[in-house]
């Protein structure tokens, strides 16, 4: 079972403006490594290859797989795994080494002033990089946005390739968790519901690379 806590612990540790990574985090696991669960959404229960990108065999290292820490966000995305498609919700665990790799070699989804020398200096170098850092507002319990963003990373070319084959350490469906938080939601009962999603907590940020530090408007 995925550790639990109340959404307002858990939200007092990022009040406030600005961007921040989140997500569930582990200590060593079966292979010795910290990790950090992310999510994944898909049409069927039949998901035990992260190959996946609704195109042909191997393309999934030529399109986008989009790592997403924060489980209200994908909720928010997914509509509570309701949306046509993406009735499957899966907890991807990944090595901390894994996502520190991605983020290292991330380059920012857009373009800004002060940050990237040109516009073409940045076009060129987000064809080069596997990985790209793009920030969304984080959503609260009823998938309002809020004031801070949180961090969406999507991989693709050497990035994917390792996600599916190295980064992997565990697959969970979190598909009834979903609903019955939604299920609790729609009957009024958001004690309840608040009482059983995962427990996040802050990425440290103490090694973390300018994409990583820098907002959707550019600012640290």
């Amino acid at each position: 079972m995925l550790p639990t806590a109340r959404y307002t612990t858990a939200g007092n540790r990022h009040q406030g403006d600005g961007t921040h990574g989140q997500g569930r985090q582990t200590g060593p696991g079966q292979d010795d490594r910290p990790s950090t669960k992310t999510s994944l959404t898909l049409p069927s229960a039949d998901a035990s290859d992260l190959r996946v990108c609704g195109r042909a065999e191997k393309d999934y290292e030529r399109c986008l797989t989009w790592i997403k820490p924060s489980f209200l966000w994908m909720m928010y995305r997914c509509g509570w795994a309701t949306k046509e498609g993406q009735e499957t919700v899966l907890a991807v665990e990944i090595s901390r080494e894994g996502f520190d790799w991605a983020l290292d070699n991330a380059e920012l989804s857009h373009y800004v002033r002060g940050v990237h020398p040109d516009r073409a200096s940045w076009q060129r170098s987000l064809r080069r990089s596997p990985a790209r850092v793009q920030w969304d507002p984080e959503r609260d319990l009823h998938l309002n946005p809020l004031p801070h963003r949180s961090l969406q990373l999507g991989l693709t070319g050497e990035a994917a390739r390792r996600y599916a084959d190295e980064w992997t350490v565990s697959i969970r469906d979190v598909t009834p968790l979903a609903r019955q938080v939604h299920e609790l939601l729609r009957a009024g009962r958001t004690d309840a519901a608040t009482a059983l999603l995962p427990c996040e907590s802050l990425y440290p940020t103490g090694t973390v690379p300018v994409p990583m530090r820098v907002g959707p408007e550019g600012r640290p």
